[in-house]
Parts: C-alpha cells; sequence; structure tokens
C-alpha cells in the first residue's frame, strides 16, 4: 500500500496532501466503519467531498446502533438512552486520522470512526471509547498498555444462503477430521492460509502465526502486539475481514463462542503486559514476578467474575464456559497454566505477559480489553494478592474456591452480578453499565421466547 498520509503538521495542510494522492490514485470515495456495542462493524461509502468534510467537521451516525440488537430488532423502551421515545437522532462521531487502510481490490480507503459526545467528550456506549477511557485511567498512573488478540474461528464450504437453507444443519467444514498444527492441511491450503496473511498485513493487522487447530476447518490466527487501542482496532478488523475473505471465496468463517457441542469453543484471548514512562514492562523480572504483576492478577481474580459479561456477551458464551472445554470456569491463576483463566507466561523484558484466557472469540475486542485492564490496574492500584497459583489441573480445585470466585454459569446471570457491581460502575459509567445490561437481557428475553430443534427433540412426542 502506498501511504497517503502526510507527514505531521497542519491538520489542514496534511488532508489537503491526503486528497490530493486520492485525487492522483482515481479513488472516487471512501469506506467508514463504526463498532457497535456487540462488536459489529457498522459503516457505509461515502464520497471524497464528503470524507473531507467528516475529516474536518466529524459527522452524524444514526443512533439505532445503539438501539437494536445483531439482527437489527430495535429494543423496546427500557432503552433510556435511544428509541422510538427519542426518534433515533444522531450521534455525533469522528474519523481516527491515522487508521487508515487500503483495501486494494476495492481501490478505496478504509476510516475508523469513534462516536463522541458532547464537546468531542468521550461517548459513554461507544466500546472504543470505553476503552480510550480506560487507557486514559491508566494512563494517569503512569503507564500504558502494550497487548495482542488471538483467535479461533471455523471455516465451512458454505455460503450466508446455503447455511441458512439448511436451517444451520449439517454444515460442511473447509476440512475434515482433527488436524492439530497439520502442515498437510496448512499446505494443501497453502494459497488461502498465505492470502489470509496477506490480507492482515495489508490491514496493518500482522499475523505472528496462523495454523490449524484440532478440529475440523478450524484456524487459529495470533495477532502482532501493539500499543494503546492499536490491538482491539487490528482484532475488530481482522474479523470482521476475515468473514469478507471466505465469503468472497464461497466460504464462510464464524467466531461464535462454540458452533458445535462436539469440539471445543473459539477463544479469543487477551494478551498484556503494561509499560512504565521509560518504556519498561513492569511485569518483568529477572527471577520470577514483579509486585505489580501479582496485584495485576489479584485484581484479576477479584473482579473479572463481576465483569465478565463484557468479555462473554451471548447466549453461546456460556456453552464454551464449561469443565475440561478448554476455557475456564473460575478466576484460577497459574504459571504457563493453560487450565487457568489467568495465564502468567514467564519472559524477557519484551516477553512476560499475562494471558486472559476468558474471553471467546465472539467478544468485542474493545470492551475484553477495557474490562481485563481495568480489573488489572484495580489490583495494582489496591495491591491485592492473587493467593497461590494453582498447579495442574486448575477445573479440580473449582469447587473448592469461593462463590465469588466463580463465574456466572449463563449470560443473565452474568448480567445480574455485572449490573450489582461496584467496581463495574466505577470503572465504566451507570450509562454504559445500565445500556448494556439492558441489551443482554433482551438477548435472553429473544431466546426464552424461541422453541429451537432441541426443545422439539426432547417434547414434540414424548410429552
Amino acid at each position: 500500500m502506498t501511504d497517503t498520509r502526510a507527514p505531521d503538521g497542519d491538520l489542514g495542510a496534511r488532508l489537503d496532501a491526503r486528497l490530493a494522492a486520492y485525487k492522483e490514485r482515481g479513488v472516487a470515495r471512501v469506506k467508514i466503519g463504526l463498532v457497535d456495542i456487540d462488536g459489529v462493524i457498522r459503516g457505509k461509502y461515502v464520497s471524497v467531498d464528503k470524507f473531507a468534510s467528516l475529516m474536518r467537521k466529524g459527522g452524524g451516525f444514526c443512533d439505532c446502533v445503539f438501539g437494536w440488537d445483531v439482527e437489527d430488532r430495535l429494543y423496546d423502551q427500557s432503552n433510556t438512552y435511544t428509541g422510538w421515545h427519542t426518534g433515533f437522532p444522531d450521534a455525533h462521531f469522528r474519523l481516527i486520522a491515522e487508521s487508515e487502510r487500503w483495501l486494494a481490490d476495492e481501490n478505496t480507503p478504509y476510516f475508523i470512526g469513534e462516536f463522541v459526545a458532547q464537546n468531542d467528550a468521550l461517548h459513554p456506549l461507544c466500546p472504543r471509547s470505553r476503552l480510550n477511557h480506560t487507557l486514559a485511567d491508566l494512563a494517569a498512573s503512569g503507564l500504558t498498555l502494550k497487548s495482542g488478540f488471538e483467535y479461533e474461528f471455523f471455516v465451512f464450504s458454505e455460503t450466508p444462503h446455503s447455511v441458512r437453507a439448511k436451517g444451520y444443519a449439517n454444515l460442511t467444514t473447509l476440512t475434515p477430521g482433527n488436524f492439530g498444527y497439520s502442515v498437510l492441511r496448512t499446505s494443501t491450503h497453502g494459497q488461502a492460509f498465505t492470502e489470509l496473511m496477506q490480507l492482515a498485513a495489508d490491514l496493518e493487522c500482522n499475523l505472528e502465526s496462523l495454523h490449524c487447530e484440532t478440529g475440523p476447518g478450524v484456524w487459529e490466527a495470533a495477532l502482532a502486539a501493539a500499543d494503546g487501542v492499536a490491538a482491539a482496532d487490528r482484532a475488530s478488523l481482522f474479523k470482521t475481514f476475515t468473514k469478507v475473505f471466505f465469503q468472497k471465496r464461497d466460504n464462510m468463517a464464524t467466531f461464535m463462542a462454540k458452533w458445535s457441542m462436539n469440539y471445543p469453543g473459539q477463544s479469543g484471548h487477551f494478551h498484556f503486559s503494561l509499560m512504565n514512562e521509560a518504556g519498561e514492562n513492569i511485569m518483568y523480572a529477572p527471577d520470577g514476578l514483579t509486585l505489580a504483576m501479582r496485584h495485576a492478577v489479584g485484581g484479576l481474580m477479584r473482579y473479572l467474575p463481576e465483569v465478565l459479561v463484557m468479555l462473554a456477551p451471548t447466549i453461546n458464551s456460556y456453552t464454551r464456559l464449561v469443565k475440561g472445554a478448554w476455557a475456564p470456569t473460575a478466576a484460577t491463576w497459574g504459571i504457563e497454566n493453560r487450565t487457568s483463566a489467568i495465564r502468567v507466561i514467564p519472559g524477557g523484558p519484551g516477553g512476560q505477559r499475562i494471558e486472559c484466557r476468558v474471553g471467546g472469540a465472539d467478544a468485542n475486542p474493545y470492551l475484553v480489553a477495557a474490562a481485563v485492564i481495568a480489573c488489572a490496574q484495580r489490583g495494582i492500584r489496591e495491591a491485592l494478592d492473587p493467593g497461590d497459583p494453582v498447579i495442574g489441573n486448575a477445573y479440580d480445585v473449582q469447587e473448592s474456591l469461593e462463590p465469588a470466585r466463580r463465574f456466572p454459569a449463563n449470560l443473565r446471570a452474568a448480567a445480574d452480578r455485572f449490573e450489582a457491581s461496584t467496581f463495574a460502575r466505577e470503572a465504566f459509567g451507570d450509562a454504559f453499565v445500565d445500556h448494556f445490561v439492558m441489551t443482554r437481557r433482551v438477548e435472553c428475553d429473544v431466546r426464552d421466547r424461541t422453541v429451537d430443534g432441541w426443545q422439539l427433540a426432547r417434547y414434540f412426542e414424548i410429552i
């Protein structure tokens, strides 16, 4: 990609240079995208002239994106932020000038947008704003974030039409059988693997690795670490454009937490370290864990169960968080222990970090990062000790844990716990907590009103 971003300097001059570069390349339009509460990127094409106006003055985007669910079904009057009672006005947004990516097959630049409140303050409901608020709180303590996501996703030899025609049953995966870390599979489908890695690089979402996981058609991608909000930006773009990549090839990728009970769920693990003002990793010590790292883990042990709904936001999320399925069921920690919720990874100054293994691939990366970092920072602030690490199978110690350490078993229980959390309200604000709880309860209500295949098979004849 040719960099159309002008050198630092006057905003107007940089924008003029960018527009001149677009004209030279024959660019006729720009694509913009903003992430909603569920992590879905909502966006549009705009003309180059409109883009210039948005860069200079910001713009408006219908606030219905905070007033409907993943199927665009509007919430009822319990939504105090927006709805029929407000008339669905525009919410103000700004484009992030440094977020430009190039969509080569469309000859179109792409920009990330962020909702803002009045006077360009952080928006109370915008996921990216919530993460930026957490990062600002972190910065006030003299710390910055370095983090990265890794995702598991299944790939199918299906299309959006075929999965609906089949009722999402009897789907054909891209490849059969369990082929974890398979050179056979990655070589046979080498073109798809290498092209996806190149696409990620083109979108500045570089992958450190891409391989087959155990299960038919399941891949795992580890995104390179980035500073601040950039890691969540990369994760959001990677999820969406991976789906685009496969659908253009008459395949489909899913990032839902668990598409079949026959296989482990799809994770969205979050790795992070905290850096001081000198750029040093405060979690690194040559002889073990620093006190700051222990306290960060302590914060995760104490507060993660209260904000679980931000990492497990769907009904489906809780089919993954079960014993023996490579996903945690309680707030536990261990050193290089993949059965625990929190895995401490020893390493050098650039590699020692914490891996939060709780979030699924279905979670909104901005909210995952905000929740995890808020918990860790609170632990450092309160000097919380995590206790002893789990040695061996973390599932075996769950029954001995105090109830506060155990994860809620379903979405409704998680939403209730989030609503009652003083910590969540202090970290994310009453407006966000109340709105997010409302959206999760609507999700539960929709599920409760649905007659599914399991109910028909179990009760149709015998009851």
